[in-house]
């Protein structure tokens, strides 16, 4: 894991800026607990904060090596899985090695083949290059953007980082946020590069950055292709069979301790059926870990998304598997915490108005941080097979505009809309913005040429899902564990796996009627009946009304302070009407609305932004 952060000059002398890159590295001190290192040369700083996962007494970085007359340094975060392999076809070039790290591996191979060794490498992963011969500086994004990288062009050359945090530490850079940075908020579209920050951009997932005296370029080396899929139900089963067995050994490799995500749902228990069939052959014990509410089990009540509750399920997951389980129960008083809410946003710098969903897996992965440091988890199956219940919902595929804002009222443009400042809404133009991204990421779709209207259809819905919705959850899950120095892999975001079940037919990917066909029959040889016969459920969210009242007494606070820069985003009046509802008959849309006033406000608290929408 690790986080990066790099200053690129041509125009200045940056040997006694030093002090600069250790401001903007030191942001990132949580992903980094172990280790920092810094490289200052004539133009170029580099920065890194390291979670030592791999060799951990030799992969310190930056890692700098001689190359043709030039020096070429490295800052990397993230792992990748097969350069155990890739270490010795570089042996049978020549190549010796001095530590043990896929750092080291990576270095090497650029070396070797340049840019062009983002073709080799499996695994997720964004890091910064510098070239000395060639004076560039190369950046470098995983497919399917586990790992984050922001840049920050500047007239002379770049800034950089895992995290905005780390170059709005920059004295160049002020904390602007304009229109087009809050719209995006309040769309829940994942516009591609959208960073919030005015100036800021995302790299794109699957990208090539260059920057030299020529300026900057980039280009796409992974994008979803349509492709041919040939093989019936029993050989595609196999075949997802086979990619993750192969996937989930490889994400277990590992220096330190080790455990999986356990939520007794399909996609977790897949992993953890694996993980553990795996670490019985080496003799070792799974550790799993699961997250629950104080008296969830007992009061649970069905709703539109969780029919049922998640204990009951991992506990025959955990029964069947052998693993050392451990129960994080967590009660509406931390979930609102005030301190923990600072912490959420801190991590994210970003304040999306999760609420206990980013409370909780907060502290579900504080709580794993005290005995591991690896965590697998079943992130982003739903993207890949087709496993969210808007995937199945005629009307939301027929919306016109992305499912999963069609299928989900508290997502609805209209209850997303009534939360904003009237003043404000006119200058966002919401409607129109969302029409847009809609339509861009439809055009993007790569066609099949004999494709009937359902598989076209279902094509485009799944690139949407893997392009758009799953990159806003990776996001997520890598803030809220990099918070906490805990290292989350995504065995389903292997981009082999999910190039083959992309180009799965979707008769194939509903062959028995039910979400996530393959994967169920894939994994049903490590599950029990139990999961294997479940209806999908989210990530679970506490249904105690406490939590409710709690939201309501934090945003009273904040309506006591009418100069608050809180209401030039939201509407007063509607907060005023929400603190006053019930708790214990609260509408979804009611509490979301509430957590977002409480994200923003601790937003505006902690970075004091400049709001312009001229």
């Amino acid at each position: 894991m690790c986080g990066i952060a790099g200053w690129v000059s041509f125009d200045q002398d940056l040997t006694g800026r030093s002090e600069v890159i250790d401001a903007m590295t030191e942001t990132m001190a949580r992903r980094g607990p172990d280790d920092r290192g810094t490289f200052v040369r004539e133009h170029v700083g580099l920065g890194h904060r390291r979670l030592a996962v791999i060799d951990l007494p030799g992969g310190a970085q930056p890692m700098v090596t001689a190359a043709g007359g030039g020096e070429v340094a490295i800052v990397y975060s993230g792992e990748v899985y097969n350069y155990r392999e890739l270490r010795g076809d570089l042996r049978g070039l020549g190549h010796s090695f001095h530590t043990d790290s896929d750092t080291e591996v990576v270095l090497r191979a650029y070396v070797q083949w340049g840019e062009g060794v983002v073709d080799r490498l499996n695994g997720m992963y964004a890091f910064a290059v510098w070239d000395r011969r060639d004076e560039k500086l190369v950046l470098v994004r995983d497919r399917m953007g586990i790992k984050p990288l922001y840049v920050y062009p500047t007239p002379d050359g770049v800034l950089f980082g895992s995290e905005p945090k780390a170059i709005l530490a920059h004295p160049l850079v002020r904390p602007v946020v304009d229109a087009d940075g809050v719209r995006e908020l309040f769309a829940f579209t994942k516009a591609p590069g959208w960073a919030l920050w005015k100036g800021m951009s995302e790299l794109l997932p699957g990208t090539v950055m260059t920057v030299d005296r020529k300026g900057i370029r980039q280009r796409t080396y992974w994008r979803l292709t349509a492709e041919e899929h040939t093989a019936d139900t029993e050989q595609t089963v196999e075949g997802v069979r086979d990619l993750l067995t192969d996937i989930v050994d490889r994400q277990l490799i590992a220096d330190v301790p080790r455990c999986v995500l356990l939520s007794g749902g399909l996609d977790s228990s897949a992993i953890t059926g694996l993980a553990a069939q795996q670490l019985t052959r080496q003799r070792e014990q799974l550790r799993t870990f699961s997250v629950d509410f104080v008296n969830q089990e007992q009061n649970f009540v069905p709703d539109d998304l969780h029919e049922t509750p998640d204990s009951p399920f991992v506990r025959d997951v955990a029964r069947l598997v052998r693993s050392e389980h451990q129960n994080v129960v967590l009660n509406p008083t931390e979930l609102s915490d005030p301190d923990i809410r600072r912490a959420v946003i801190g991590a994210r710098d970003i304040p999306l108005g999760l609420g206990d969903m980013d409370s909780s897996l907060y502290l579900l992965f504080r709580a794993i941080r005290e005995r591991s440091t690896v965590a697998l988890s079943g992130e982003s199956a739903d993207e890949v097979f087709g496993g969210y219940r808007w995937f199945h919902d005629g009307t939301a595929l027929r919306a016109g505009t992305f499912p999963w804002l069609a299928a989900t009222p508290a997502l609805t443009l209209e209850s997303r809309w009534e939360l904003i400042n009237p003043d404000l809404r006119p200058r966002l133009r919401l409607p129109e913005y969302v029409a847009d991204q809609y339509a861009t990421a439809v055009a993007e779709v790569d066609p099949f040429p004999g494709d009937s209207d359902l598989e076209s259809r279902m094509r485009t819905v799944c690139h949407l899902h893997l392009t758009r919705f799953v990159r806003q959850l990776l996001d997520r899950k890598d803030r809220m564990s990099m918070a906490v120095g805990l290292e989350v892999r995504v065995p389903f975001c292997d981009h082999r796996l999910v190039e083959y079940v992309y180009n799965t037919p979707w008769s194939l990917k509903t062959y028995d009627g039910r979400e996530k066909s393959l994967l169920r029959g894939a994994a049903k040889p490590v599950l029990p009946q139990s999961v294997t016969e479940r209806v999908k459920s989210p990530y679970p969210s506490t249904q105690d009304p406490g939590y409710a009242a709690n939201l309501q007494q934090l945003v009273k606070e904040r309506l006591a302070d009418n100069d608050s820069p809180l209401f030039d985003l939201l509407d007063r009046e509607w907060l005023l009407r929400a603190v006053e509802r019930d708790p214990a008959r609260m509408a979804p849309q009611i509490r979301i609305g509430l957590d977002r006033a409480i994200d923003i406000g601790t937003w505006l608290d902690l970075y004091s932004p400049d709001l312009h929408w001229n």
